[in-house]
């Protein structure tokens, strides 16, 4: 579209061949994005200012612990945040490219269990200490021991500086997504250990100290965090901005009549279809395409769902496509898999996959007499809507259910408690085993699964380990087709909220397509700029 091109970035340096072929072959399995647009943008990238973003309170809008990232609660929900103040190692790129950003590049040797990762030399974090490999080992070191739900879940034999500017990870085994699981993990955004060690945690949280485009004035918690530009950032004539603010808004509709009175000039994941379509008679709307599809999550460790006949019910009584066509406005694809188009391995269809049959779904509550079932999501309007609509559905084949919404810290702490029993959630991310992928919501080893079986968990390793693309995704297929023979959650349809931009507004994942990691893309906010007058 016009000036975005990090890969002319001075310094960086290419990947090796088996990479670069791997890259392609992830291209070819799916990916891609879209975008709708009613405002006019400049043709340029516009020298300093301020710029407002809107952040709804319900998933991104909140960072109740603070920002360092190890001890930030929300983790990957925070990641505009995050990436501004931090920076990041590696970016994704329209089309799913990887990026080296603030690394310069990588290798992979040992068969595959050897992965070095070339710093970009001269880095300094804004208390004026170095950002050298000893400073990414520290924190890799810190984020690998720490609670947040965005740790990297890599098989970490050692992870060790070599000279200053490289940084080797051995691995037990071969984890072939390695370098894009960096991307909206706590080991991308890397902290500056001075800053930590002489403020202490609890300040440190507060006002965090990294590399980034931008550094913090002032942090209000899950309300107001005020950056501005941070004049010694490696990348010369960046960032564009000279201020850059985010604001907690309570949901799409008051971030639309916000960014209506020129309170705000960006609103990123904008999901409710009404707002949508009045949002583009006078803003920019880029909506990329999925890489996360809507999943029911089913708790098999507890009743009812112990019961593969309570499971093959909820797949029995649910008919998606109404739900979609009401509350979505077919704005997504169906999907019976963890994939989703703009990712790699996407299959929309899986052999065995339960359909709608609300006799069968009838037969099978009668035989367990009767199916009571506590249903949850995110405190976001469509989640809320669509737990509604099923609950709707399900009493039509005798089930009863209530539901609840949650905010993200809250919704953590009842997946983390182990009580629950359904739960309405994204599934899914660009590469299915980085970020909230398949093992996050299927793996034994995540607090997030509802999922106990080492077959699937073989399955999933087995494709993590597996360095050949098509062979990757012919694993995924039959994990797929795993999960749906022991009915161990329904996939609805590849979702992906849109972000909204003023008038004036340029930069990747607002006013060009980006590829989005889970649900949203990572905007790389030292490429945005405002122009009120543009």
């Amino acid at each position: 579209m016009r000036f975005w091109n990090k890969t002319t970035k001075p310094g960086r340096l290419g990947v090796s061949a088996t990479l670069l072929a791997a890259a392609l072959a992830a291209a070819a399995c799916g990916s891609g994005s879209s975008s709708t647009s009613s405002a006019g943008t400049s043709a340029a990238p516009h020298q300093g200012g301020s710029l407002t973003v809107l952040e709804g309170s319900g998933f991104s809008g909140a960072w109740p612990a603070g920002l360092d990232p190890a001890t930030n609660t929300n983790g990957a929900a925070d990641q505009s945040y995050m990436d501004s103040i931090f920076g990041q190692l590696f970016e994704l790129g329209s089309h799913g490219k990887i990026i080296p950003d603030m690394a310069t590049g990588y290798a992979f040797s040992n068969g595959g269990k050897t992965i070095t990762i070339n710093i970009r030399p001269g880095m300094k974090f804004t208390d004026g200490t170095p950002l050298n490999a000893a400073a990414v080992v520290w924190n890799i070191d810190r984020d690998l021991k720490s609670p947040c739900t965005c740790k990297p879940l890599w098989p970490v034999a050692s992870v060790a500086a070599q000279g200053n500017d490289a940084v080797v990870i051995n691995l037990k085994t071969v984890f072939a997504p390695l370098i894009a699981s960096f991307i909206d993990s706590n080991a991308n955004w890397i902290a500056s250990p001075a800053a930590l060690k002489k403020m202490g945690e609890k300040q440190f949280a507060l006002t965090p100290v990294g590399a980034g485009p931008f550094e913090v004035v002032s942090d209000t918690l899950s309300s107001v965090l005020v950056l501005k530009k941070n004049p010694g950032y490696w990348q010369q004539g960046h960032p564009y901005l000279d201020q850059l603010t985010f604001k907690s808004v309570g949901s799409d509709e008051a971030a639309y009549e916000a960014m209506l009175a020129g309170e705000g000039q960006v609103y990123e994941d904008m999901s409710t279809p009404a707002l949508l379509k009045q949002a583009a008679q006078h803003f920019t709307v880029v909506n990329q395409l999925s890489t996360s599809p809507y999943d029911l999550q089913l708790n098999t460790a507890i009743p009812p769902f112990n019961n593969i006949k309570a499971r093959e019910a909820i797949y029995y009584a649910t008919d998606i496509q109404p739900i979609v066509s009401h509350i979505f406005d077919n704005l997504y694809p169906l999907t019976q898999s963890f994939t989703a188009p703009g990712g790699i391995c996407y299959q929309p269809t899986v052999p065995g996959y339960l359909p709608y049959d609300l006799a069968k779904a009838k037969a099978l509550v009668q035989q367990l007499g009767g199916l009571t079932v506590n249903l949850g999501t995110i405190n976001v309007l469509v989640a809320k809507e669509t737990t509604q609509a099923l609950q709707t559905e399900w009493a039509k084949a005798g089930i009863k259910t209530t539901i609840s919404s949650y905010d993200l810290g809250p919704l953590i702490a009842q997946f983390t408690g182990k009580k629950w029993q359904a739960m309405v959630q994204t599934a899914g991310a660009y590469d299915p085993a980085a970020g909230v992928g398949v093992g996050f919501r299927f793996s034994s080893l995540s607090p997030f699964s509802g999922v106990h079986d080492p077959k699937l968990d073989g399955l999933l390793n087995a494709a993590a380990g597996t360095l050949n693309m098509s062979q990757r995704c012919k694993l995924y297929g039959q994990a797929a087709q795993y999960i749906a023979q022991q009915a161990y959650g329904p996939f609805y349809f590849s979702f992906a909220p849109a972000n909204v931009a003023a008038k004036g507004v340029t930069g990747p994942g607002l006013t060009s397509p980006l590829s989005s990691v889970v649900v949203t893309p990572n905007v790389p906010w030292e490429d945005v700029s405002y122009n009120p007058g543009g």
